[in-house]
């Protein structure tokens, strides 16, 4: 940890930027997950599936960075590498050769649920261990995962 005039306990700060980190990797994670259906979706609703998966994309990236700063602030070290990220995230594998539309519509919605979840999970663990600006900071990313989630649900209304 680099030393900071920040107020919270080393120990809290430590806790936290581990947490960060967590997140930071479930939240890279989710953006290549966007881009993974973006970049691939195929079928009647192309265009409007090819524009809501980079739409989403555009969210996860401010999110990681607010993330890592935050990390750093506290005196940690963002750790957003590729390799890091492969080890650490908790969201389910996405299949690089899927194509129909329904079925990325299905994978994502699993991802942002996910995500969210434990996005919740963090917001109540920074609570906890004091840091309110942290959890203030992931109740924020929770929202608009949960809009997120919103968005892609409505199109997998009646399937």
């Amino acid at each position: 940890m680099s030393p900071t005039r920040n107020d919270l306990a080393l120990e809290t700060r430590a806790a936290i930027v581990g947490l960060l980190n967590q997140r930071l990797a479930d939240t890279i994670d989710l953006y290549n997950q966007l881009k993974q259906a973006h970049w691939n979706v195929k079928g009647p609703h192309f265009i409007a599936l090819h524009q809501l998966f980079d739409e989403l994309a555009g969210h996860a990236l401010p999110w990681a960075d607010d993330l890592a700063e935050r990390t750093v602030q506290l005196g940690g070290i963002a750790e957003g590498t590729t390799q890091v990220v492969a080890q650490r995230s908790t969201l389910a594998a996405y299949p690089v050769a899927m194509l129909d539309g329904g079925d990325h519509l299905a994978r994502v919605a699993a991802a942002l649920a996910s995500y969210a979840a434990a996005t919740r999970r963090a917001i109540d663990a920074a609570d906890q261990a004091g840091d309110k600006d942290t959890a203030d900071l992931l109740t924020g990313i929770s929202r608009g995962a949960d809009k997120d989630l919103w968005f892609v649900e409505a199109h997998l209304h009646g399937r």
